[in-house]
């Protein structure tokens, strides 16, 4: 009796949060996958921060700001969110030129505009801007793309990332350039056009060698052999894999992380989160965070594949696999497979605008997939 009374007000709890969920237009699986990784990430920033509650609320604000930002844009129609892209998108542009001329100087770059109550980085917008723009211009076009296509559009994406890089902040040009790529690649390219574009790119990052500041080239350099400077530019590698590698399979236990705790680790609180979780709780506890990222990220592609309309269709994929790019780009470069670039580990990274700006693309992609009946509207 007392089993069915509680089964019964289970199903009952289920079905009034689904209609809930239904009404807010918010997707079920996706919201508690996200709720669950950002109580992960509370949890580690906890330690990260050496248990400074002061992080862990400035942290929950920002995650309840996102929230909000998702929750907002999740209520958009597709047809405001199609119309506004080139606005959106040239309204970024002004942002980074005024960024760029006198923008707020922090770390040795001019990254941030500083309004006073607020600073953010302008480029964030972009990450959303730029994809939402390809899609936009893509939508009333034959697909795949011809030549003069293809050119149009490698002037929207690489025009943003020129304006990121030379703030400088390779970390998020390179996103944003891949977020745009993402768009032209889901629009479908033969296998001619992808091989000659890897060509070119292999060109552009070997002139584009000569380009990079001192400190960029210096992290390449590290990644290939660390140890050529271990108590300079390879400092934050090698205490990055020292902890990851000390933690077994159980870790250390949580708050007794000695590279985090006696703060060997640079930057353990942001960029380097990942490690924190490698040395605490082990092979286990990283393995469980990126199963919610998996989670997260098949939801997101499952509910691209439903959308009917091309604009929502490359923009919600687009939106699902930059979040994956996100992962593997940060836990690689922590465990040290790729280099140093300064991308946060979404979620779970003690940030702000980042933050903001990945809620505020799952708002979008549960939008477009809430009103993927009425795309055109």
């Amino acid at each position: 009796m007392i089993y069915e009374e509680v089964e019964s007000s289970t199903r009952r709890t289920i079905s009034q949060t689904t209609r809930v969920l239904g009404t807010l237009k918010l997707d079920g699986p996706l919201v508690l996958g996200l709720a669950l990784l950002a109580l992960y990430g509370q949890v580690v920033l906890y330690s990260a921060s050496g248990q400074d509650w002061e992080s862990v609320m400035r942290g929950t604000a920002r995650i309840a700001l996102g929230t909000v930002a998702m929750l907002v844009l999740a209520q958009v129609k597709p047809g405001f969110l199609r119309r506004i892209s080139p606005f959106l998108y040239a309204f970024g542009i002004v942002l980074l030129l005024v960024v760029d001329a006198i923008g707020y100087i922090g770390k040795g770059a001019q990254r941030w505009l500083d309004l006073g109550f607020v600073r953010f980085q302008p480029s964030e917008i972009m990450k959303l801007a730029v994809p939402m723009m390809c899609a936009w211009y893509l939508r009333e076009r034959a697909l795949p793309p011809d030549g003069k296509t293809l050119l149009v559009l490698a002037c929207i994406i690489l025009v943003p990332t020129g304006l990121t890089i030379i703030q400088p902040d390779l970390g998020t040009g390179l996103l944003i350039l891949m977020a745009g790529g993402l768009v032209v690649l889901l629009a479908g390219l033969s296998v001619r056009i992808i091989l000659g574009l890897a060509g070119l790119a292999v060109l552009a990052a070997w002139g584009g060698w000569f380009l990079l500041h001192d400190y960029q080239r210096q992290r390449v350099l590290t990644f290939l052999d660390p140890q050529t400077d271990p108590l300079g530019s390879g400092y934050h590698i090698i205490q990055s894999t020292i902890a990851i590698g000390s933690g077994g399979l159980f870790g250390k236990g949580y708050l007794n992380g000695s590279q985090g705790q006696l703060e060997f680790l640079p930057e353990r609180s942001t960029d380097f989160v990942f490690a924190v979780i490698g040395e605490e709780l082990g092979l286990l506890g990283a393995g469980i965070l990126l199963l919610l990222y998996l989670l997260i990220v098949a939801r997101a592609i499952y509910l691209s594949t439903q959308m009917m309309d091309t604009f929502a269709r490359l923009l919600s994929g687009s939106l699902a696999i930059i979040f994956f790019v996100y992962v593997f780009i940060n836990a690689g470069m922590v465990s040290g497979i790729l280099p140093v670039v300064g991308v946060p580990l979404p979620l779970v990274s003690y940030g702000g605008t980042s933050l903001v700006t990945l809620m505020a693309g799952f708002g979008i992609l549960m939008s477009l997939y809430s009103h993927r009946k009425f795309a055109g509207s």
